[in-house]
């Protein structure tokens, strides 16, 4: 009689243990589930965002940067068809030989023997100066492709992070002696200075405003510098933080500068040139 009470409470202490381990096992499968799910819905929500940098801000700002060059370009069409009988008389008493650009010398042979200097006046007051976040010139790099505005100021939102490239307020206007300093993302937002790594000495660097088209030569880059080192963008360019890279005589130079290395924002990577013709409209 005892036997079969003794395998009923067997029974009973077995059932006990395999329900309590099946409800460890379900609680632990639900904390593994739920895990999983966070860590899914958290990587998604990484991926998106990287998609969101990566591509759809370069998309909208270099469709955003196309329209601006576009509509420059037809409003300059429009005046010089406006101008077109006034423009030669213009174009003959601007004084532009002055530099150099209608001997076929460099502009910066102009500025040493002061030939050039009021030139550079008269363009600047024709240019006016232009408003804070106003994309008023074109940038155009055949090596590399780039077609691209250029706003005055180096804003994040009203200029950088729409894909245009931004002037240095301060620094001297396309064309003029002294600096024409430039800045622009090189990842993300249209990433107009991704490949500015590539220009070698020779390569071309346009520039085109309302008053003419402007033609510098890659000279010099400097691969890395401080985020700090305004010298790159002084009037005569000259690292302060690497003093061996930069000029040490007034000319007419472009700078760009961007960050580096990709995607980062420690350093700087600048890229110089010097003007060589101007051709005005």
């Amino acid at each position: 009689m005892r036997a079969p009470g003794i395998v009923r409470r067997g029974l009973g202490a077995s059932g006990v243990v395999d329900h309590g381990t099946r409800r460890r096992r379900a609680a632990y499968r639900r904390v593994v589930w739920g895990g999983g799910e966070v860590l899914v819905t958290v990587g998604l929500l990484l991926l998106l965002l990287v998609v969101h940098q990566l591509w759809w801000t370069n998309r909208q700002a270099r469709e955003g940067a196309e329209r601006k060059v576009q509509a420059l370009e037809k409003e300059w069409g429009s005046g010089e068809e406006e101008g077109e009988g006034k423009g030669e008389g213009q174009e003959r008493g601007a004084g532009v030989s002055g530099a150099g650009s209608g001997s076929g010398g460099s502009a910066g042979d102009g500025a040493s023997s002061g030939g050039g200097s009021g030139a550079s006046t008269e363009r600047g007051r024709a240019q006016g100066t232009p408003r804070w976040s106003q994309a008023y010139a074109v940038l155009s790099i055949p090596r590399l492709g780039l077609r691209v505005p250029v706003a005055e100021g180096v804003g994040k939102r009203d200029v950088l992070n729409k894909g245009y490239v931004g002037h240095y307020p301060h620094t001297q206007q396309a064309g003029q002696a002294g600096n024409f300093a430039l800045a622009g993302h090189r990842n993300t937002h249209g990433e107009p200075f991704r490949y500015i790594n590539r220009l070698r000495r020779g390569d071309e660097i346009d520039v085109e405003t309302a008053s003419g088209r402007y033609v510098y030569v890659v000279d010099r880059t400097l691969p890395q510098t401080s985020a700090n080192d305004g010298g790159v963008i002084r009037e005569v360019p000259r690292s302060t933080v690497r003093p061996a890279y930069g000029y040490s005589a007034p000319g007419y130079y472009i700078t760009l500068t961007t960050c580096t290395p990709e995607y980062t924002s420690r350093y700087r990577l600048v890229v110089w040139g010097k003007l060589t013709s101007m051709r005005p409209r």
